[in-house]
């Protein structure tokens, strides 16, 4: 059973924090709509199992509450932002399957 797909277009930004973690924020209408139908079964966190595609690039990784943001963050890893070219500011188009 396949889950729930989503493609959008979103600005990768950098975490202010620690280290140097960078995300897409997810539009509100598709992070409502996950919250509604799979915010049941998230795990630690908060966290909703994803599968993503940007570009050439594919991965499992998962989604993260962001109450400061109200939606939810997805992590873009550094060998994703190497091989589709993305820096703080880029606009990504992203591919989305919740893992079910």
């Amino acid at each position: 059973m396949a889950g729930s797909r989503y493609s959008f277009t979103a600005r990768v930004w950098e975490h202010s924090g620690a280290g140097s973690w960078h995300f897409v924020s997810l539009p509100e209408e598709i992070a409502d709509e996950i919250e509604e139908r799979y915010g049941h079964r998230s795990g630690g966190f908060g966290a909703v199992r994803v599968h993503v595609r940007i570009g050439a690039s594919a991965w499992s990784t998962s989604l993260f509450p962001d109450k400061k943001r109200g939606t939810y963050v997805l992590p873009v890893k550094k060998p994703v932002r190497i091989a589709e070219d993305l820096v703080e500011g880029s606009h990504a188009e992203i591919d989305l399957t919740i893992a079910v």
